[in-house]
C-alpha cells in the first residue's frame, strides 16, 4: 500500500514538475495562440476606439513582459489622423526605437509616407519620429510583423521597418 502511494506521488511531482516548465514563458516573438490571448479587441487613441486587426498584430516577451504592436481599422477618424495613425504599440518595458528611448505604455503607431516611423500616445501628442529602413529582400511583405534579429526585434509595416530593443 505505502509503495503504491509513493508511486502515486512520484508520479504526480513528475507529471506537475513538466506542467511548470511547459508553462513558463519564454522570451522570444509570441505565437498566434499567444498573439490572440495578449492583442486587445479595441484600441483608444484620440478620442475614439478603433478595432484591432488581429491578423495584422504580434508581439514578443522580454522575461515577463510583453510588447504588443497591431494594425487598428481607423476608418472612424478625419483624415489628417488616418495619415498618420494605423496602429498601437504597448509595451510594458522600456524600448529603444531606433536611437530613442520609449518608457512603458500605450501607444498609437505610424509608417508615414516620407519614410518616418512616429510614435503618439493616446492624445495624438507626437512623442518620436525617427527613420525607417526599407527591406528590399523581404520576399512575402505583410500588413505588419515582428521579427527576431540577435537581442532586437524588427517592427515591419510591409517592407518598412523599424527595429525595438528592450532596454
Amino acid at each position: 500500500m505505502n509503495q503504491r502511494i509513493y508511486s502515486y506521488a512520484v508520479v504526480l511531482s513528475i507529471l506537475f514538475a513538466s506542467l511548470f516548465i511547459y508553462a513558463q514563458a519564454k522570451p522570444g516573438v509570441l505565437g498566434p495562440e499567444e498573439v490572440k490571448k495578449a492583442v486587445p479587441a479595441s484600441f483608444f487613441f484620440a478620442g475614439q476606439s478603433a478595432p484591432v486587426q488581429l491578423r495584422n498584430s504580434s508581439g514578443f516577451r522580454a522575461g515577463s513582459k510583453l510588447v504588443l504592436a497591431g494594425l487598428v481599422d481607423a476608418s472612424g477618424y478625419a483624415s489628417d489622423v488616418k495619415a498618420k495613425y494605423q496602429g498601437f504599440l504597448i509595451t510594458e518595458v522600456k524600448l529603444n526605437i531606433e536611437g530613442t528611448n520609449l518608457a512603458p505604455g500605450q501607444y498609437g503607431i505610424g509608417f508615414l509616407s516620407d519614410g518616418k516611423f512616429t510614435v503618439m500616445d493616446v492624445g495624438q501628442n507626437e512623442l518620436a519620429s525617427v527613420s525607417a529602413h526599407v527591406d528590399e529582400n523581404l520576399h512575402r511583405p505583410v500588413p505588419l510583423k515582428l521579427v527576431a534579429e540577435g537581442d532586437a526585434y524588427r517592427l515591419y509595416a510591409g517592407k518598412k521597418y523599424v527595429t525595438l530593443k528592450v532596454q
